[in-house]
């Protein structure tokens, strides 16, 4: 097993617990060699793990909504 799932497994509560919270088995998680891309933002939401740590080779398609600027913060 890869050992962000390991981390995210201890963050949330075992590894049944993360797999139920991701709507998957949990058996499916032993076969992952990198956290699929359409499970990263769920897994940041269950385990609090940055997404930029889970998979790093995506870290620059993440769009992280702070970083967004706001209306009432934009120049007029």
């Amino acid at each position: 097993m890869i050992k962000i799932v390991e981390v995210a497994a201890e963050k949330s509560g075992g590894l049944v617990a993360l797999a139920t919270a991701l709507g998957i088995k949990h058996q499916a998680l032993y076969s992952w060699t990198r956290v699929p891309a359409e499970r990263v933002l769920d897994m940041e939401r269950i385990t609090g793990i940055p997404r930029e740590q889970i998979r790093p080779d995506l870290a620059a398609i993440f769009i992280n909504p702070s970083d967004i600027p706001q209306p009432e913060m934009m120049i007029q």
